[in-house]
């Protein structure tokens, strides 16, 4: 695993959390969970690429087909 894609994870996480306490604190709270939503949803899709490509590793390194 490369150390750069934990700190893309970290650093999406703490963009997340300033935009949501930026917008909680102005009285956007429905934008601040949207925000906070969507940063979920883009390290989702970021270890889901990850688990696909783990397995199309498996599936070439035991034949399985």
């Amino acid at each position: 695993m490369d150390v750069d894609l934990i700190f893309k994870i970290a650093g999406i996480g703490m963009v997340t959390a300033v935009l949501h306490t930026v917008l909680a604190k102005s009285g956007k709270e429905e934008y601040a969970y949207l925000t906070t939503l969507a940063g979920v949803v883009i390290v989702l899709g970021v270890v889901i690429n990850l688990v696909s490509k783990l397995f199309d590793n498996v599936k070439v390194l035991f034949k399985l087909y």
